[in-house]
């Protein structure tokens, strides 16, 4: 069971804390792995440590030109592309800490900032699943996982991201929730586009994951949640592998939700 023996699954924004994790599962279930992001150094880096066969490919994934050469490339080596985890995605950072706030507000957060999010958050997946997924709508079988949120389904707490001086240092910005909303609806309409096809389209929606934020921070988001706790990094590693394997294979147009419990309450 859950054996991806012989598969070939692409991975983006897969030199990422979630992203390498997402290879190596796919790679321990047997996958070919693709490691894809837009540093090819850092994609070679990711590729050499994973055990199995791998290729790492960077290109950019509001590109189409970009994504159609790496296809090529993927279909020279491999002859097939079986899994597609759309994990490439931004979230907001701000340079200077104690501007953050400010700039992070809804009235003043910047247009530029929304519509790049709105570019690979959501420009960005449908391209990959555009060009990726014919070759499995072609062949008659594949999976696709896009990579959402707990935010693409309720609304940013702000209160989590208030400090011990009870002062605002940040603000979930509207750019992120809407774009991993939008991820689970086109989501669905590709799982009934293609459903016909063999071509299944699931929807995974990950917690926030503990690494190295403030330990305030920490505090508030874990009391949010049932377990207690924030994600680890191999937290959602027996999802993505239960997605991408023929054990999920009468389920498509699901968003699966593995966030301790922050939804739940």
């Amino acid at each position: 069971m859950f054996s991806l023996k012989g598969k070939t699954a692409i991975v983006t924004g897969a030199c990422g804390l979630i992203g390498k994790k997402h290879c190596e599962a796919l790679s321990k279930a047997g996958a070919n792995i693709v490691v894809a992001d837009m540093n090819e150094d850092a994609c070679q880096k990711v590729s050499s440590s994973l055990t199995g066969d791998h290729l790492a490919v960077a290109f950019d994934v509001t590109n189409e030109a970009s994504v159609k050469d790496a296809c090529a490339k993927i279909l020279a080596k491999y002859g097939t592309i079986d899994i597609l985890v759309n994990n490439a995605a931004i979230n907001d950072m701000f340079e200077n800490p104690a501007l953050a706030a400010e700039q992070s507000k809804f009235e003043n957060y910047p247009v530029d900032m929304f519509r790049k999010s709105l570019e690979v958050n959501v420009t960005g997946i449908f391209l990959c699943s555009q060009v990726f997924g014919k070759v499995m709508a072609d062949q008659g079988k594949g999976s696709i996982i896009n990579v959402a949120s707990t935010y693409g389904m309720v609304g940013p707490d702000q209160s989590i991201y208030i400090n011990p001086e009870g002062q605002q240092a940040f603000y979930k910005s509207a750019a992120y929730p809407a774009t991993k909303g939008a991820i689970i609806n086109f989501t669905r309409f590709l799982a009934a586009y293609w459903g016909h096809q063999g071509v299944r389209v699931n929807t995974l929606s990950p917690g926030g994951v503990e690494n190295g934020q403030d330990e305030w921070f920490i505090k508030n988001y874990s009391a949010k949640t049932v377990l207690g706790r924030m994600a680890r990094p191999d937290d959602y590693m027996g999802a993505v592998v239960f997605l991408a394997s023929d054990e999920s294979a009468y389920m498509t147009g699901a968003n699966l939700v593995v966030d301790g419990g922050w939804t739940a309450i």
